[in-house]
Order: structure tokens, then sequence, then C-alpha cells
């Protein structure tokens, strides 16, 4: 019987809510975005590191978003998102899948 750590779906779903739910709990600011600030009649458009929890309405305040029309990651912090999200979960599953094979031989 085998244990639930050698299957590969099963590391690959623990691993990523490891890893996904405190990026959306915690105010982790790593993610490129923008910051739309609207100041009277002028809008500007600030680069700034966002969270994943500032899309889930955690981690943040209302007096912190007095001023700020909108907020969004921009490509590269989509990329950055699935990489941690996705992608570190998925090569931890395939070196679990990789290490199953290497020991039937």
């Amino acid at each position: 019987m085998k244990s639930k750590l050698s299957r590969p779906w099963f590391v690959f779903l623990i691993s990523f809510l490891a890893i996904a739910l405190p990026l959306c709990i915690f105010p982790i600011n790593l993610f490129q975005g923008e910051i739309i600030m609207m100041e009277g009649l002028v809008e500007t458009k600030i680069e700034a590191p966002l969270s994943l929890s500032y899309f889930f309405g955690l981690g943040y305040s209302e007096e912190d978003m007095i001023g700020i029309k909108d907020f969004y990651l921009i490509p590269g912090g989509y990329i950055l998102a699935a990489l941690f999200t996705l992608g570190f979960p998925a090569l931890i599953a395939f070196r679990i899948s990789f290490r199953d094979t290497s020991n039937k031989k």
C-alpha cells in the first residue's frame, strides 16, 4: 500500500495549499502590479508590488484605499503568481513521481 506522500497529485495539492494560502491571506507584496490613483480629475498610474491578499479584500484597511481607483497585476506579476502557486507544486510533484520511478529500477 502506497503512502499518500508518494502520490504526485496528493503532494501537488498539499504543496499548492501550503504555498497559495499564505500568499492569499497575508499581505506579502511580491507581485508586480499597478495602482491607479485618482486625485481630483487626475489619474495617476503607479507601479508597485502587490499582494494576492488584496484581491480577496484582506491585508489593507479602508483608509489605505482612499484615492485609489483600481489596482491590478501586470503580466510579470501574473507570471510570478502562476510560478509560485502552480509551478513550484508541479516541480515538487514531478520530483516525487520521478523518485518513484527511479526506486523501481
